[in-house]
C-alpha cells in the first residue's frame, strides 16, 4: 500500500500538524504583536510632533495676547490723559494692572494649596479603609 500518504500513524501525522499550527501560530501572534507596537511608536511620534507644534503656537499666543494686554493699558492710560495728566493716568492704570495681578496670585495661590500635596489623598484614605476591613474580617 504505498501511494502518496504519509506512511505515519494517524494520530502521529495529527499531533505534528497540531504542533505545526500552534507554532505557526505562535510565530504570527508574536509578528501581530511586533507590527501593533511599531503602529503604535509611529503613532505617538506623531502625537507628540503635533502636541510639540501645539505648545508653540498656545506659547506665540500667549506672547501676543502679552502685547496686546500692554497696548491696551497704553490706550487705558491715553484715554485718561484726555482729562488727568498723562503721569495720573499712567499711575491709575498701573494701579489697576497690578490690583489684577493681586487677585490673580491669590486665587493660584489657593488652588495650589488645595493641590498639596501632591498625593491621591482620597485613593489613600480609600486603600486604608480596604486595609482596615480586610484585618478586621480576618481577626473575626
Amino acid at each position: 500500500m504505498t501511494g502518496t500518504m504519509d506512511e505515519r500513524p494517524a494520530h502521529e501525522q495529527a499531533q505534528h500538524s497540531v504542533g505545526e499550527l500552534i507554532e505557526r501560530a505562535t510565530t504570527q501572534l508574536s509578528d501581530l504583536v511586533r507590527q501593533e507596537m511599531r503602529l503604535a511608536g509611529r503613532e505617538m511620534v506623531e502625537k507628540g510632533k503635533r502636541a510639540g507644534r501645539g505648545g508653540g503656537l498656545l506659547g506665540a499666543a500667549g506672547a501676543v495676547s502679552y502685547i496686546g494686554l500692554m497696548a491696551l493699558a497704553a490706550t487705558g492710560i491715553a484715554a485718561l490723559s484726555l482729562a488727568l495728566p498723562v503721569w495720573a493716568s499712567a499711575l491709575i492704570v498701573t494701579g489697576v494692572l497690578f490690583a489684577v495681578a493681586g487677585v490673580l496670585a491669590a486665587l493660584g495661590r489657593g488652588q495650589l494649596a488645595r493641590a498639596v500635596p501632591p498625593t491621591p489623598q482620597e485613593a489613600m484614605d480609600s486603600v486604608k479603609a480596604d486595609v482596615e476591613e480586610i484585618k478586621e474580617r480576618a481577626h473575626r
